[in-house]
């Protein structure tokens, strides 16, 4: 066992990273929490009130992206706020939105898929003592993947009237859309088994194969950083070559070979920054002015407060579905197709 100096040592050597996973735990234990939360509510109307009723707890719609992009559309062209899955729409456009200044933040510091795969990288890690790399020639063909499925998921709902959009949303289908995802995992069969235990035995090998390869999510969220406004720039004079920017990547991008890390995988974890031992060889800037290592997570996260606090104030987060609509739609929902 680790002794006390030693964490206090890591803590020294490495505060926004452990920090970092701290933030990580600590936003899967919410989610957890609101999972569990949110099957106590199923049941309850699954059970034809037999069990005790709990409150929905509203940050379950941030796992319905498909459903908040289409609200997005309709809020875009109408102006019409979706009531609802309002705080699915208030997650969506905030962590999209904010990835033009703080990058892929949310993949780094909220995303439990993220989380998830890290430490089964660190697991792999362990067990294998180290984690492989991806050939670059395989590298090159698995990387157009997420942007082909976002293609995919854009172009449906571009497609859309906003006609057709608003009468989506209106839909018992979209209704229920999280609790047929908590059906679809409460019953998950083979197929979907497989696919999860591939995604998990990847990772194993491949450090966060999941989120460098296969998510759409992430690939919209890193659009943003096509307007270069953050970058993480090396100093070329001082730079020794080491590598530790590199080794310690997530998205195993080549950090000491450039000079701004411009990639669309950069997840401003910082990482990089913390770990080099040459003082303002990397740095983090926005629109080119050099800021503190702690400015991005922190702007993030408090920003992330604000937008949820502002959300809830402005009754902009809590579903207008009833009880009593509730009790209805729930029983039924395994028969509600789109």
């Amino acid at each position: 066992m680790k002794s006390k100096a030693w964490y206090k040592k890591q803590l020294k050597r490495k505060p926004i990273t452990i920090t970092r996973y701290v933030v990580q735990s600590a936003f899967l234990l919410f989610l957890l929490y609101v999972g569990v939360q949110f099957y106590r509510f199923y049941m309850h109307f699954e059970t034809l009130g037999e069990t005790t009723f709990v409150e929905r707890p509203s940050a379950v719609e941030g796992f319905l992206p498909i459903s908040a992009l289409v609200a997005l559309k309709v809020w875009i062209n109408s102006g019409e706020f979706d009531q609802i899955h309002p705080a699915g729409l208030v997650l969506f456009t905030f962590f999209v939105g904010a990835g033009i200044i703080f990058r892929k933040s949310f993949c780094s510091w909220f995303c439990p898929v993220g989380t998830v795969s890290e430490w089964t990288a660190r697991l792999g890690k362990k067990i294998f003592k180290r984690n492989f790399e991806v050939p670059t020639w395989l590298a090159w063909l698995l990387s157009p993947i997420k942007y082909l499925l976002l293609l995919f998921f854009l172009s449906m709902v571009i497609q859309m009237s906003t006609y057709s959009a608003k009468a989506f949303l209106e839909l018992d289908y979209n209704k229920v859309s999280d609790v047929k995802m908590l059906q679809f995992f409460l019953t998950i069969g083979g197929t979907g088994l497989t696919v999860i235990a591939v995604i998990f035995i990847l990772s194993l090998f491949f450090k966060n194969f999941w989120c460098r390869f296969l998510c759409p999510y992430g690939a919209l969220i890193g659009l943003g950083s096509i307007f270069r406004i953050t970058k993480i720039r090396r100093n070329e004079e001082t730079c020794t070559n080491c590598e530790m920017c590199t080794k310690v990547c997530p998205q195993r991008l080549k950090v000491h070979k450039v000079e701004a890390v411009n990639s669309l995988n950069c997840t401003a974890c910082m990482s990089c920054v913390e770990a080099c031992p040459v003082k303002d060889t990397l740095n983090m800037t926005v629109v080119n002015k050099k800021v503190n290592k702690w400015f991005i997570p922190v702007a993030f996260l408090v920003m992330f407060i604000l937008v949820v606090g502002i959300a809830k104030l402005t009754g902009h987060w809590d579903t207008i579905i009833s009880y009593e609509e509730w009790k209805q739609l729930i029983p039924d929902a395994n028969y509600v197709g789109h």
